[in-house]
């Protein structure tokens, strides 16, 4: 039987995993209302003296492994760490807890994303009036990622959530063409050096990404995710059909909806998440952004039992939908 880390790695690699789709969330915010406890922040940990700070990493840890195995996740996303020695200490308390069962992955983005609001415009004139300059700021930023990544890794670290965010709900921040001068370059060195290290890559955008989609997989990451199919043009069945035999895919699970609809909406939206990603594997279940703090529990873990009644794989490969085609045929 395969361990839920190893049926995640199938899945990055396209193929079908064994048993049900791996899931997983880049953040889950919600522990408190499903355990009843917490992470400790990054910054109570910076402050803490040595004695507690191994305490509340000891503690963080346990919580990782409770929450990802009470939700059946195959990933851990370390985002409470502040640092990479307690990054690389909280992988190697994981690792002494449960061996190699889970997938670890932290955040390894190193290009350019979208400006908040104060500083868009200076952005815009500096893209402008210093291109150069600014493509010598990419490469830094990339050479910086590469060397943090390649540290990570070697303490434990099997793969990074590239999470610069490139789109609005009505396309990227930049148009294609300049995409392709300022982002994608940068983008594809950092890929390939993260491959050379044998680590796995998730790139994460919200928005409509269609714009920029054959750039991002020019790239070659593992997986694209959130696939935020509340944006513009964002169908996860089409980009299944589009390009899911080069790329996994990661997500298509309506937040808006599991914030807001239904149950009946919740269920259906989850069930063709599982209809249009799952054929032929390449998939692995979540959010269309990540399960944040607000988000009602009880809806989510709706959206994990549909998970368990209709995200099987039998042993031929095949998913509930295909015997569902058949009955009708």
């Amino acid at each position: 039987m395969k361990t839920p880390k190893q049926n995640a790695i199938i899945a990055l690699e396209g193929g079908i995993p064994e048993g049900l789709v791996p899931t997983f969330e880049l953040e889950f915010q919600l522990t408190e209302e499903l355990l009843g406890k917490n992470y400790h922040t990054g910054r109570s940990i910076q402050n803490a003296n040595q004695k507690d700070r191994d305490w509340m990493m000891h503690e963080n840890a346990e919580l990782w492994i409770e929450t990802a195995k009470t939700l059946d996740y195959s990933i851990i996303m370390d985002v409470k760490s502040p640092d990479e020695e307690s990054i690389i200490h909280n992988a190697q308390l994981i690792h002494e807890k449960i061996g190699d069962e889970l997938m670890l992955i932290v955040h390894g983005d190193g290009t350019y994303s979208i400006p908040d609001g104060n500083s868009m415009i200076n952005f815009s004139v500096q893209l402008s009036e210093d291109p150069d300059g600014m493509k010598r700021q990419a490469d830094k930023m990339v050479d910086n990622a590469i060397a943090r990544g390649q540290r990570l890794v070697d303490g434990g670290i099997d793969g990074f959530a590239l999470c610069a965010d490139y789109c609005f709900n009505s396309g990227p921040f930049l148009s294609p063409q300049m995409f392709s001068e300022f982002v994608t370059p940068y983008l594809a060195r950092l890929i390939e050096a993260y491959h050379q290290m044998g680590a796995y890559v998730i790139k994460h955008s919200d928005g409509n990404i269609m714009p920029i989609l054959d750039q991002l997989l020019s790239c070659n990451p593992h997986a694209i995710h959130s696939l935020d199919t509340q944006a513009e043009n964002m169908d996860l069945g089409v980009i299944k059909q589009m390009v899911g035999d080069q790329v996994c895919l990661i997500g298509g699970v309506e937040c808006g909806l599991l914030q807001t609809g239904t149950e009946e909406e919740v269920v259906e939206n989850a069930k063709l998440a599982l209809r249009e990603g799952m054929p032929a594997g390449g998939y692995i279940f979540s959010t269309s952004n990540v399960a944040f703090k607000g988000l009602p529990l009880e809806r989510y873990l709706l959206m994990l039992d549909v998970r368990k009644r209709y995200g099987r794989y039998a042993p031929d490969g095949s998913t509930f939908w295909d015997k569902a085609k058949q009955a009708d045929s």
